[in-house]
């Protein structure tokens, strides 16, 4: 019940400052980030206990609804995602101490910022639909007002506008999910949930409806389109939170509707969430590796990482339905990690690209390059987050992408045949991500931080404020520690483990050092990243003492390679669109039907000559502009409607009353 009581006041103290923050502006504005970031640090202690105790804290409050009150619970789920939002808010609240508080919109940021992260932590106390519900509207709109603090740009307005139409949706979908874990009783306490298991029908309409109201909150494709409108419009820190903690409340309702409230799963359950999941994952990175702005790369990136979550949970469910609990937890296990993960080096990529267009003004990569002279610390941040997204040893991506194709490797024990066939095609689907994961994140470091200036901008950049550079640092070092820790964090995670799928890590201390990593068994799944980062170490080393050793002992000078051309020039160096044509014409082609135009002045024509990439986004044509044009041709012919005269309104309430009671005729 200490739990509890600690994390009401931690969230207290973030309700009274934001809105005091908002009430008398001025000097109050300044204790926003500091309170932010003690309060996160409260609440991840608290957090952690719970998770290491393995307890559970529940308090039933006198005020929501009528008769039920008010629910809230505290346990090992709850508590290792609260870790994983807080990690989030100390970094983005450290970063925000940084910000210019002449130059940046502060005042239209700051008291929502603290009422966001109030907000995504009432989500995981709560433990009835009512208080649920209520938080994830609080959540929601707090984060819509920080995508429109920009209210001017029309970019903004529209980012904004799109968002808001999708946590609707989103909302409505989880109230029609909870409406059916409530049954005819009403019963809208998680704990009466648990109790009665729905009929098959009505689980598998809850189990549509979460993956509607999870997946349009964390950007499961198709339901993905807000995100890389709103991530990119909203301030850099507050972008880190929305892509790398608020997408994990989506995942965290998801897996407490699928494997808590829900009972006992079907096998049939998996498809959805493994068949979605997969292709997110990949179309997630197309999107990422042929965008030109940064922070839109790193939102379709995140796009991704929820799709690779996704095909994990889908894994657990399908494992956990025949009773594989050991395969269950390894797949769990995985997603659990990458939930931490991402969260890490995602806030520290979008951290380092709030400090890139603070220092350049600029975020499009044709703009950049040469930053890393410039801005030495953060590029050096940023080299970390980009090769541990890339998911290379020994770094924390590497880990949970291990896990995970643990799992797949194991998934053709399953007897179901859509199962047993179908997980080649996912672990195709996911290498391929992998290997776009790398080759988005090389083009996006290349192009940004290597090379020579594109732009004024570019070269008159400077580095980041010592308080931003100590909140990358700090990600960047959780990078590295979760790569040579991930078996300490698996370990961590039993508890979890244990609440949602019944059973640990099956090889979970059997390996042969502590630092030993084993997801099934030592003889044919072991990982040892300490011993990895030792040979990159060694290798790295001796390959740079022989290059030195067999090179002439004199400096020579000598031209650059220019590839071809002399003309010293920015102009003659790759940019971001030269690193993705290849992609492009392989995949583009059929993906997204992209077509290049080339326009060739002729010898003796002065005009500079033109290459023009049309493609054509079928998701968002196929649900949103389609509909929407629909909708606007349905709205214009029901326009006709408020011209009727007095006769036609009342013929037409008359032929209305008359269908009414025909119906009512029938059915009775």
């Amino acid at each position: 019940m200490l739990d509890l009581y600690a994390s009401g006041a931690a969230l207290g103290i973030l309700v009274g400052v934001a809105l005091l923050a908002a009430a008398m502006r001025g000097s109050v504005l300044a204790f926003v980030y500091p309170a932010s970031a003690a309060a996160a640090a409260v609440l991840g202690i608290v957090d952690l206990h719970v998770l290491l105790g393995g307890g559970v804290a529940t308090a039933h409050l006198p005020i929501g609804l009528p008769t039920i009150g008010l629910h809230v619970r505290l346990d090992a789920l709850s508590a290792f995602f609260g870790l994983v939002i807080n990690g989030g808010v100390l970094a983005a609240s450290l970063y925000g101490m940084g910000l210019d508080r002449v130059k940046e919109i502060t005042p239209r940021v700051e008291p929502l910022f603290a009422l966001f992260v109030a907000a995504m932590n009432l989500v995981l106390l709560a433990d009835d639909a009512y208080a649920f519900l209520f938080s994830w509207e609080l959540m929601s709109l707090a984060s819509w007002a920080l995508v429109i603090a920009r209210h001017t740009d029309p970019e903004c307005r529209r980012a904004a506008h799109l968002y808001l139409v999708m946590a609707a949706v989103g909302t409505v979908a989880l109230l029609f999910a909870f409406g059916g874990l409530a049954g005819q009783a009403g019963g809208y306490a998680f704990s009466t949930m648990r109790s009665q298991a729905p009929q098959p029908l009505v689980a598998a309409l809850i189990l549509l409806a979460a993956l509607v109201g999870c997946g349009s909150k964390g950007g499961l494709i198709p339901l993905h389109a807000w995100l890389p409108l709103a991530h990119p419009a909203a301030p850099s820190h507050v972008s880190a939170l929305m892509s790398g903690v608020m997408t994990k409340v989506a995942i965290y309702c998801f897996v407490r509707i699928a494997f808590d409230l829900l009972g006992h799963p079907a096998w049939w359950w998996a498809l959805p969430p493994i068949v979605l999941g997969a292709v997110t994952a990949v179309l997630g990175l197309l999107y990422a590796v042929l965008e030109g702005d940064l922070k839109r790369v790193l939102a379709y990136s995140t796009i991704e990482n929820v799709g690779v979550i996704f095909v994990a949970l889908g894994l657990a469910l399908a494992f956990r339905a025949n009773s594989h609990d050991g395969a269950a937890a390894v797949a769990m296990a995985a997603a659990l990690l990458h939930c931490l993960n991402h969260s890490w080096f995602k806030s520290l990529l979008f951290l380092g690209a709030g400090v890139i267009l603070h220092a350049t003004g600029r975020r499009d990569l044709d703009g950049l390059g040469g930053l890393i002279h410039r801005m030495p610390r953060t590029a050096a941040f940023f080299l970390v987050g980009a090769l541990a997204i890339a998911a290379l040893p020994p770094l924390n991506g590497f880990v949970s992408e291990w896990l995970l194709f643990q799992a797949v490797m194991a998934a053709p024990e399953l007897p179901q045949a859509a199962l047993h066939f179908a997980s080649p095609a996912i672990g195709a689907m996911l290498a391929l991500a992998a290997a776009l994961a790398a080759a988005c994140f090389v083009r996006v470091y290349g192009t940004a931080f290597l090379g020579r200036p594109r732009s004024a901008e570019a070269a008159a950049a400077h580095d980041a404020p010592r308080v931003q550079q100590i909140a990358l640092g700090g990600l960047a070092a959780l990078c590295v520690l979760g790569g040579l820790l991930g078996s300490v964090l698996a370990w961590a995670l039993a508890p979890v483990l244990v609440q949602l799928v019944g059973s640990a890590l099956p090889g979970d201390g059997s390996g042969p050092t502590p630092l030993s990593l084993v997801a099934f068994d030592p003889e044919r799944s072991i990982y040892d990243a300490p011993v990895i980062a030792l040979f990159v170490v060694i290798a790295s080393l001796a390959t740079m003492a022989v290059v030195h050793r067999l090179s002439a002992r004199r400096t020579r000078r000598g031209p650059a390679w220019d590839c071809g051309f002399p003309d010293p020039s920015p102009l003659t160096q790759y940019t971001a669109s030269s690193f993705a044509q290849p992609l492009r014409r392989v995949y583009g082609t059929t993906t997204f039907a992209a077509r290049e135009a080339v326009d060739m002045p002729p010898p003796g024509d002065s005009r500079p000559a033109r290459l023009t990439v049309v493609s054509v986004d079928y998701t968002w044509e196929a649900f949103y502009a389609m509909p929407g044009r629909l909708l606007l041709r349905l709205s214009e012919r029901l326009n006709a409607l408020q011209f009727l005269t007095i006769r036609r309104y009342l013929a037409l309430m008359f032929a209305a009353l008359v269908i009414l009671l025909s119906i009512a005729a029938v059915t009775s």
